[in-house]
C-alpha cells in the first residue's frame, strides 16, 4: 500500500501526525509507517533536540536512523538553548523539504506545545528579560508559585508546578505586560484544528502503559543511564535548565548528591514518567482532535502502522470526492 502518489500525478503529500502518551510506542510505528509510505520521520520531543540526551529521552538508535530518516534530533548541544519558536523555524523548513523530495513527513512525538505551534502559530508573548529572569530565577519556588497564583489562576492551575523553568517564563510574562500570562499565549481554537484525516493518537490501556513503562525505564538504566548522566554533567547539563527538566536525569543527578539510593531512583523515575504519560494523555485529548487509535498489548508496531496506513487512505478516498474536508 503506497499513499506517496506515485501513480496518481494529482496527489498532493501531505504531512501524518501521530501524538500520544510517553512509552505508547509511536517511535516504532513511526518507523513502520514511514517504511510503508515512503516517508520520513520529524521528531516533535522537546528533549530529543539535544545531543547527548539519548537514553533518558528514548531517542531512535543510530540503527533506526539508519533504517528511516529523522529529523529535529541532535541539532543543538546542552550549551545551546532551544524553545518553540526555533523548533517551528526547523520543522517548517524540513517539511517542506521532504514534501519537494516526494517524502511524507510524520510528525512523530509527545511535546503538545510543539504540535500546537506548528499548527497554531506562536502567540503574543514578550521576548525574554534577562535581568527579570535572573532575578526570578534567584526567588524560592514557593515565592513564584504564590506571586503566579495571584496574578493568573488560569496558569497557576494548568501548569506543571513542579517545572521550575515554565513557572519563571509564567511569572516573568505577567510581570513585563502586567497581563495573565493565559491570556498571551497563541490565540489557539479550544481544540487545535488537524490535517484532516491524517492526525492519530496512539492509546494503550492503563495497565499496559505501566508495564511498558517500567521495562523502559529498567532497560534505561541497564542500558546505562547513569554513566551517561555522569558524563552529560561534564559537558554541563547542569546549566541547561530545560535539558535538566527531562525525566531521568534529573532524579539521576540526585542520586550522584545522595538524596535517595539507587532502587529509590529507579522507582521515582518510573512515577514521573507514568504522572507524565497521564498529563500528556489528558492533554492531547483534550487540546487536539486526533483520530485516537488503540494499541492491544500483544499488537505489534507493523501492525498498528497497517491499521494507520488503512486509515488514511480510506481518508484520503474521503477528501478526494468530497466527505472530509
Amino acid at each position: 500500500m503506497s499513499l506517496t502518489g506515485s501513480t496518481n500525478p494529482t496527489f498532493r503529500i501531505q504531512p501524518v501526525l501521530l501524538a500520544g502518551p510517553t512509552a505508547t510506542g509511536k517511535s516504532a510505528v513511526a518507523l513502520k509507517l514511514a517504511e510503508r509510505l515512503g516517508g520520513e520521520i520529524v521528531s516533535v520531543d522537546s528533549m530529543q533536540v539535544y545531543r547527548g540526551l539519548d537514553l533518558g529521552t528514548a531517542k531512535p538508535t543510530a540503527a533506526e536512523q539508519g533504517r528511516i530518516r529523522h529529523h529535529c534530533i541532535d541539532v543543538v548541544d546542552l550549551t545551546e538553548s532551544f524553545d518553540a519558536a526555533r523548533f517551528v523555524t526547523l520543522a517548517r523548513a524540513v517539511i517542506a523539504d521532504l514534501i519537494s523530495r516526494g517524502k511524507v513527513p510524520i510528525l512523530c512525538g509527545g511535546t503538545g506545545l510543539y504540535f500546537n505551534v506548528w499548527l497554531n502559530g506562536l502567540g503574543e508573548s514578550p521576548a525574554p528579560d534577562l535581568d527579570l529572569r535572573a532575578q526570578l530565577e534567584s526567588l524560592p519556588m514557593p515565592a513564584l508559585l504564590d506571586e503566579l497564583a495571584r496574578k493568573d489562576w488560569v496558569t497557576f492551575n494548568e501548569i506543571d508546578v513542579q517545572n521550575r523553568r515554565r513557572v519563571v517564563r509564567a511569572v516573568e510574562v505577567i510581570r513585563i505586560t502586567g497581563k495573565p500570562f493565559s491570556e498571551q499565549r497563541a490565540h489557539w481554537p479550544e481544540r487545535a484544528p488537524m490535517l484532516a484525516g491524517r492526525s492519530f493518537g496512539l492509546g494503550r490501556s492503563r495497565a499496559d502503559l505501566v508495564r511498558r513503562i517500567s521495562k523502559r525505564v529498567d532497560g534505561m538504566f541497564t542500558a546505562g543511564l547513569v554513566e551517561e548522566t555522569r558524563a552529560l554533567l561534564e559537558r554541563g547539563l547542569e546549566s541547561n535548565r530545560t535539558a535538566l527538566q527531562a525525566i531521568g536525569y534529573r532524579q539521576v543527578v540526585e542520586l550522584f548528591g545522595g538524596v535517595r539510593s539507587r532502587l529509590e531512583t529507579v522507582e521515582l523515575v518510573k512515577v514521573k514518567t507514568r504522572q507524565l504519560a497521564k498529563r500528556q494523555g489528558t492533554w492531547f485529548r483534550g487540546q487536539m482532535d486526533l483520530q485516537w487509535v488503540e494499541i492491544g498489548a500483544s499488537e505489534s508496531a507493523s501492525e498498528v502502522a497497517l491499521r494507520i496506513a488503512v486509515e488514511l487512505q480510506a481518508n484520503t478516498k474521503k477528501t478526494a470526492v468530497g466527505g472530509v474536508r
